[in-house]
């Protein structure tokens, strides 16, 4: 019996241990409110098994409050419709082969009209689960009832227990993808003494446009720390925070675009000295050095960006300007070394140069003054469109902002 109860409670510990991941929150947080809507669909519906009051909990309850609010009322439309569907077509026909297709027909047809956007599918999926539970006497308005009771509860749960906040997984996404950044600049940086194999150059392509499916996966956890940043009563500058995750990312996706073209252009190298070493041993050990600099001001940038403590954030600051500064000295030591080369043996001088205009790039947008712009840019143009989007809204603050001034000098 003990062996039993440890092997159950072994699972659940684990799960309450990673409470604070987005997937186990949501499992948690969904458990729970469909589980209040059932107990109070018990107490307020005729029906025995109210099960339609945990579905619509389990549809209206998300990982953030913002995507709560905005997709509950399409959601409890997709619901409602289907659950009307459903009533209708078991009071007349039942439920047979022919008649569960014309109701996933008339539900894709209703959805359309009452226009719930991408939850169309779940009308009929609501209206088959409906049809399902209510083949003995059940009447549309108690599935309506139910609706409306797990619906309510579901905003009332994200609205008591407000969603976390996701900026520290969001960071850390970012920052994992920085670090893979860096490893792979690491190995484009090794051997460059000596003869490259074509085979080995072009790994290194391949695993750069890995890279892309790298920054879909940080985009999405990126997307989930906005959601939870908006209209949340624990955050305050949420659209700074937004900004500044939003604009980091962005850098680290056109440095990503690069890193993926500088592999190409030492692939091309390789195929064009497969008997003989890519550069020079002076050439070649500085730019190793430099191609670290650019690694370690990387990893710096991210750390940087997802840093919120303004102690950490100064520090962090620090690092990458000693990183950047580095960077430009290794820089101009290889571009001295690749003129004198090109000088004496002008051969492929166009992937010399290439190469070094790709690493300006990369540094080029790692530079803190142009991500002091690009960061000023971004908030003046998401703070012009919420003005655009709520101009009642904006005047009141305008409003306000005037007025307190006056009762100051008073």
């Amino acid at each position: 019996m003990g062996v039993v109860r440890s092997s159950v409670s072994a699972p659940v510990a684990e799960l309450v241990k990673r409470r604070r991941e987005p997937a186990v929150a949501q499992t948690l947080r969904s458990t729970a409110a469909a589980t209040i809507a059932y107990v109070v669909a018990l107490q307020l519906s005729s029906e025995a098994a109210p099960l339609t009051a945990p579905l619509t909990a389990l549809l209206v309850v998300q990982v953030t409050l913002y995507s709560t609010l905005t997709t509950s009322i399409r959601r409890v439309n997709s619901v409602v419709a289907g659950v009307l569907v459903a009533s209708a077509f078991s009071v007349l026909v039942g439920l047979s082969w022919w008649s569960l297709g014309l109701i996933i027909l008339a539900s894709l047809v209703v959805g359309r009209l009452v226009r719930v956007s991408e939850f169309v599918p779940e009308v009929a999926i609501s209206a088959m689960l409906v049809l399902g539970v209510t083949r003995v006497a059940s009447t549309a308005w108690d599935r309506v009832l139910e609706t409306l009771i797990g619906a309510v509860v579901g905003l009332l749960f994200n609205f008591l227990f407000v969603p976390p906040v996701w900026v520290a997984s969001a960071g850390e996404s970012i920052e994992d993808l920085s670090r893979r950044m860096r490893r792979l600049l690491l190995r484009i940086g090794e051997g460059l003494t000596g003869t490259i194999p074509v085979e080995r150059a072009a790994a290194r392509l391949h695993e750069a446009r890995r890279l892309d499916h790298d920054i879909s996966e940080v985009d999405a956890a990126l997307r989930q720390a906005e959601d939870s940043l908006r209209l949340n009563p624990r955050v305050r500058e949420g659209l700074l925070h937004r900004v500044v995750l939003r604009t980091g990312l962005d850098t680290l996706e056109i440095c990503t675009v690069i890193l993926r073209v500088l592999a190409r252009t030492f692939t091309d190298l390789a195929k064009e000295r497969r008997e003989e070493a890519l550069f020079p041993p002076e050439v070649g050990t500085a730019l190793e050095d430099l191609l670290e600099s650019v690694a370690d001001a990387v990893v710096s940038f991210a750390v940087l960006v997802t840093t919120e403590a303004s102690e950490s954030a100064r520090v962090a600051e620090a690092r990458l300007s000693e990183d950047l500064a580095e960077a430009a000295r290794s820089r101009e030591k290889v571009a001295r070394l690749l003129l004198e080369g090109v000088q004496r043996h002008p051969r492929q001088w166009q992937l010399h140069g290439a190469v070094l205009a790709e690493i300006d790039r990369i540094l080029y947008e790692l530079d803190m003054e142009n991500r002091s712009q690009r960061l000023m840019e971004e908030l003046d143009r998401a703070s012009r469109e919420q003005r655009e989007r709520h101009p009642r809204l904006a005047a009141a603050r305008q409003w306000v902002r005037r007025r307190v001034p006056r009762r100051d000098r008073t």
